[in-house]
């Protein structure tokens, strides 16, 4: 229906935003961290890799607990939750706080790594593009 086609639009959006803004943060502060108050300098790319897998660990456990409702909210089951706020509290009611971290393991092995690489090539891309096109 419409209205499922919509909320699951808003689940994705709110996700993917909430994803991003947790990784850019993370990254860049911890990038600053290395760089010591000089945003000119280098961190190297085992660095800036690293810096890449800590925003993707912080994004899995900013996220999961989201992911875990929508899942829900969208699976063979769903009938049993009247609503967003009460899948939510089902899963706190039956699961404890862990609930919200169902599946928590897998995907960080698969998203510290996809982050790290992501911005690891980010990186050395802006390198090339500063290179080539001069912009100070």
């Amino acid at each position: 229906s419409v209205l499922s086609s919509g909320i699951n639009a808003e689940y994705g959006v709110l996700k993917q935003g909430s994803n991003q803004a947790i990784r850019f943060f993370t990254f860049n502060n911890l990038k600053g961290y290395f760089q010591d108050g000089d945003n000119t300098r280098d961190i190297g790319m085992l660095r800036t890799f690293f810096c890449g897998g800590v925003a993707g660990a912080a994004s899995v456990f900013g996220n999961t607990p989201l992911d875990v409702v929508k899942t829900r909210m969208q699976g063979l089951d769903r009938h049993l939750y009247k609503n967003t706020f009460h899948c939510a509290q089902m899963v706190l009611k039956h699961d404890g706080l862990k609930g919200f971290y169902k599946g928590t393991v897998p995907r960080l092995g698969r998203v510290v790594f996809d982050v790290a690489f992501v911005f690891t090539i980010y990186e050395q891309t802006m390198k090339v593009l500063d290179y080539v096109w001069k912009t100070d």
